[in-house]
């Protein structure tokens, strides 16, 4: 398990870079309306990293999609909007998110030839992503990029930048695409599980540089994963997504240490660091409902052990313990020990 500290110092006026109120975005399919995110909320301040955790399905990756404007047809956001340093970007156009992106908002994808272009020399994309938003000699953004190279920890910089994408290994074509990202030391990265194709040596190198960027620029980080050790020693707070809706969010070591949701509490069971040795690993049970099938209810509620007939229908979001700003969506949280004693 990597564990860094969460800390955050230097930062004095927080607020908020990032706001997303109410978020729906549907896929309209001829085999029906797919609610890949459905009535999401959350914001991120100056210089904190959100969380974003859940299986493989759970509308974490279309999340960030949405907020970069980057849903094609046949999907579209609905509802909601998108608040970035207080301007909604919801309805922008093409050409108005052409002048955000890998400026103000950057996004770090998990294949990193979505990024790079195959034909194009590492120098040239570097470069590039540096002038098409600021006037700048050759020579100075040639220095940004190797600086950047650097930082990701890939050696001789200078001759890494002469090469083509093809000519580097997956994990570091990947370490080119966060470089990428960071050159413009924009407001808002979102990381769409940016650092699974790395080893964790790397992974842990390129973790301490993004708590680095967020503690001493600013700059707010949501991180898309699914892996946990990472999110317990990188985020200020965690959201937990499942079918489209997020089910449970707060404070990472709050929310780690006393899960309220059945399906965070799963998640954190089936980790193998919290198993003892010998026993098989525990799991949830059940499979992922369609987006097209979950109905009304709780869109757990077939794969709950906690389940009753109050969950077909939709539980609130709401805080049934001490802490407010702690919150699922669950008819049957998980409460501690103390608040079932008051009860």
């Amino acid at each position: 398990m990597l564990v860094f500290g969460n800390f955050m110092p230097g930062i004095s006026a927080m607020s908020a870079v990032l706001q997303v109120e109410n978020l729906r975005t549907h896929f309209f399919t001829k085999a029906g309306v797919v609610k890949a995110v459905d009535d999401v909320s959350f914001s991120i301040d100056k210089g904190q990293i959100l969380g974003l955790v859940g299986e493989s399905g759970s509308g974490k990756s279309m999340t960030g999609y949405s907020i970069m404007g980057l849903i094609d047809s046949p999907g579209r956001v609905i509802e909601g909007r998108i608040v970035l340093n207080g301007q909604d970007v919801t309805g922008y156009s093409a050409e108005q998110w052409r002048s955000l992106r890998g400026n103000r908002v950057a996004m770090i994808f998990q294949d990193p030839m979505m990024t790079l272009n195959p034909v194009l020399r590492i120098d040239t994309q570097m470069i590039e992503a540096i002038t098409a938003h600021e006037k700048i000699t050759r020579e100075a953004a040639r220095a940004r990029c190797r600086n950047a190279l650097s930082q990701v920890g890939i050696p001789s910089p200078d001759e890494r930048l002469m090469a083509y994408p093809h000519q580097f290994s997956g994990g570091m074509r990947q370490r080119v695409a966060i470089a990428i990202a960071l050159l413009n030391k924009p407001d808002l990265i979102i990381c769409d599980e940016p650092t699974t194709a790395l080893d964790v040596t790397i992974q842990g190198q390129i973790l301490y540089e993004m708590q680095k960027l967020c503690r001493e620029s600013g700059t707010a980080l949501m991180w898309i994963t699914h892996d946990l050790s990472v999110v317990a020693g990188l985020a200020d707070s965690v959201a937990v997504m499942y079918a489209g809706k997020i089910v449970e969010q707060g404070g990472t070591a709050e929310l780690l240490d006393h899960p309220l949701h059945p399906y965070t509490k799963g998640l954190l069971d089936s980790v193998p660091s919290r198993n003892v040795k010998g026993r098989p690993l525990k799991q949830i049970p059940g499979m992922t409902p369609s987006l097209l099938k979950i109905g009304n209810g709780c869109a757990f509620r077939e794969r709950c052990m906690r389940r009753t007939n109050e969950c077909e229908v939709a539980p609130p979001f709401t805080s049934p313990e001490l802490n407010a700003s702690h919150k699922v969506r669950c008819f049957h949280p998980h409460v501690s020990t103390e608040e079932a004693l008051t009860a």
